[in-house]
């Protein structure tokens, strides 16, 4: 029984390193008053979506002053339909009123409103079956509505999660332990807001949101936050494996966050204690910058969707396009940057001429490394457009065709635009004819960059020979 076990203190010193897969490694140190020999100890407050199986506790005190023989996770939590479930068989008595008339029953609870039953081809569910009761005076009312009360609170029904170990100390006295266990229900990602200046620069703010559904209240604990894809093995029942963390090694960019590397990932450590209360959603600034380069990139790629194809009668990426815009940063120290970026959504602003902020567009990042360039997708074009149309089609052989293309490109702004067309062709390819020059990107790609001047309007025209 918990009332009978020795109860471990509040944790006096509290880290929690929050995953991107949606779990926690909570480490705590707490202080046990042990007697010699067996005995029971609980451990309240620990998060209500803990993984029993991947506890570690251990001495710090008095290292190997005693071992753990039994330990049984609690969390048959009080509620009112708990203690009904747990009271049918037992003594009720009922309150109802019936035309201003005050009704008491006494007698036994025969059936609670829900039950759990177990289904055809295995597992549980919850049923409603409504509430029974049978008066001492032998009536049966059913689902009657109205106050009840039990006599006393059902065995095996606790106010919050608790840990029970059985455990033999060969020493008597205070002892100081450190607790961890990983728990699911607690996550946290990145924000990113980008405000364009208009004229190449731009400023980058970064923010943590941490989202705690796992139960517990963390009160003054060192935050660390963990980017990277962690491996956690499939089972059937909850997850076992143990992270172990490193403690900090590196400096960091920003005065809230320490970032160091940390195996294949990296490791972002809070300066100051935080408190991340039981369903919160937390944001702290990880970092800022109001001196980033940006370019501005329109592309037009007609066959970007369609995967890898080879040229038939039937045409493919032809017709009216817009331009898709993007916006590219470097993530390197010449920006007031180059610390690794966690993944996350950046939004993507620019100030209209009254100075008012508005928003341009957002787009996913992956996890970024230093020095790395950040492209973004803000959204497609509207004044400058474009159209592609396949003007020949000459099948040389069952495997050889020549095509000739042509792509114009319409600026309606007043200001001088570039626009890159990319072209994919698959197999072996080669350009026969071409009104301008191309870089090669790649086997399957070309490019052209085509400056376009205010309200002009240019062609792109090639013949390509294909081969398969």
């Amino acid at each position: 029984m918990i009332a009978a076990a020795v109860m471990a203190t509040a944790p006096s010193l509290t880290e929690v390193t929050v995953y991107n897969q949606g779990m926690g490694l909570v480490k705590e140190t707490r202080v046990m008053k042990l007697g010699a020999g067996r005995q029971n100890v609980a451990v309240e407050d620990v998060a209500a979506m803990i993984d029993p199986s991947s506890v570690s506790v251990q001495s710090i005190s008095s290292k190997g002053s005693f071992r753990v023989l039994e330990q049984n996770y609690q969390y048959d939590l009080i509620s009112p339909m708990a203690i009904l479930n747990k009271s049918v068989g037992q003594k009720v008595r009922f309150i109802r009123t019936i035309a201003n008339q005050r009704d008491v029953l006494e007698g036994t609870l025969i059936s609670a409103p829900t039950a759990v039953v177990g289904v055809p081809g295995g597992g549980n569910q919850q049923t409603y079956n409504g509430m029974v009761i049978r008066t001492d005076d032998g009536r049966i009312v059913l689902d009657p509505i109205g106050e009840i009360e039990v006599k006393s609170v059902p065995n095996g029904l606790i106010s919050r999660p608790t840990l029970v170990w059985d455990l033999e100390s060969a020493m008597a006295g205070e002892n100081t332990v450190e607790l961890s266990y990983i728990t699911n229900g607690i996550s946290w990602n990145s924000d990113y807001v980008l405000t364009l200046d208009g004229l190449g620069k731009a400023a980058l703010q970064g923010w943590v949101t941490i989202n705690n559904q796992c139960g517990a209240t963390f009160e003054n604990a060192k935050l660390k936050l963990l980017a990277g894809d962690v491996n956690r093995a499939p089972t059937a029942g909850p997850d076992v494996a143990m992270l172990k963390m490193a403690g900090p090694r590196g400096g960091g960019r920003d005065a809230n966050f320490q970032e160091e590397g940390l195996f294949e990932y990296h490791l972002y450590t809070l300066q100051r204690p935080a408190t991340v209360r039981n369903r919160e959603t937390k944001q702290i600034s990880l970092l800022e910058s109001s001196n980033v380069t940006v370019q501005k990139r329109m592309i037009v790629d007609a066959s970007m969707n369609f995967g890898r194809y080879y040229p038939g009668e039937g045409e493919i990426g032809t017709g009216d396009i817009k331009p898709q815009v993007r916006i590219e940063f470097e993530n390197k120290k010449t920006n007031d940057l180059g610390i690794p970026l966690p993944r996350g959504r950046v939004r993507i602003y620019q100030r209209d001429q009254a100075g008012s902020v508005q928003l341009l567009g957002e787009d996913n990042i992956d996890h970024t490394p230093r020095d790395e360039t950040v492209s973004l997708v803000v959204g497609r074009a509207f004044d400058v457009v474009a159209s592609r149309k396949r003007t020949n089609f000459t099948r040389i052989s069952d495997r050889a065709v020549q095509e000739s293309f042509e792509i114009e490109l319409r600026n309606r702004k007043e200001t001088t635009e570039t626009v890159e067309v990319i072209e994919r062709h698959y197999g072996d390819w080669r350009v026969l004819a071409k009104n301008m020059d191309f870089a090669k990107a790649s086997a399957e790609a070309m490019v052209f960059k085509v400056t376009l001047k205010p309200n002009e309007v240019r062609k792109v025209t090639y013949t390509v020979e294909t081969k398969w």
